[in-house]
């Protein structure tokens, strides 16, 4: 399976939503670390629980934290936490939402890239 992974840097990517399935792949890809940072049915009762992604994480070997924050909402809080998250996950770190824009948005807030 191939991911739809776009590296922003050579420890750090993101991606639109991911399911429980992709963890494998995640891991075979080289990251260490993912952010789930789309929250639980944003998207309605399909979109997988992060929950969920978080337990196939881990059988994975991945370290995995749920960062919810919501689209155009996005707070100082939530740039410190990410922030936060990128200096202590081990890398490469992978973060999803649901186009991976506020991914992207969230790194650039928290390292000023």
């Amino acid at each position: 399976m191939s991911l739809p992974v776009n590296a922003l840097t050579d420890s750090f990517a993101v991606s639109p939503q991911l399911a429980p399935e992709d963890m494998a792949a995640v891991a075979a890809a080289g990251f260490k670390s993912l952010i789930i940072n789309r929250p639980d049915l944003e998207g309605g009762p399909d979109q997988p629980l992060a929950a969920d992604v978080m337990a196939a994480a881990a059988k994975a070997g991945l370290t995995a934290e749920y960062q919810p924050v919501v689209s155009g909402a996005m707070t100082p809080a939530d740039v410190q936490r990410f922030a936060e998250l990128l200096k202590t996950l081990p890398a490469p770190v992978l973060a999803y939402c649901r186009t991976g824009t506020r991914c992207t948005n969230l790194y650039r807030a928290a390292t000023g890239a």
